[in-house]
């Protein structure tokens, strides 16, 4: 079953955020908890966690600004 990783809101007030850089590359396995991606949103960077196991397919490309809810990968 794939699983879609949206951009999350991180916030009372964050309605978009900058993917920043992925830490998975496109095709890897991925485990449930482990560091996917970096956020930029309202000036702090942070590490989002997998929300899921299984194969990563990068869908969002690296420095572009994506509203809260946005499709980022599917995790198959």
């Amino acid at each position: 079953m794939a699983f879609d990783v949206l951009m999350p809101k991180i916030g009372f007030s964050m309605n978009e955020g900058v993917l920043t850089g992925w830490l998975v590359a496109d095709g890897a396995a991925v485990t449930e908890g482990q560091p996917l991606y970096e956020l930029e949103s309202e000036k702090s960077t942070q590490e989002v966690e997998s929300p899921a196991t299984g194969t990563l397919r990068i869908k969002a490309e690296v420095g572009e600004t994506y509203e809260v809810g946005a499709l980022l990968a599917v995790i198959e």
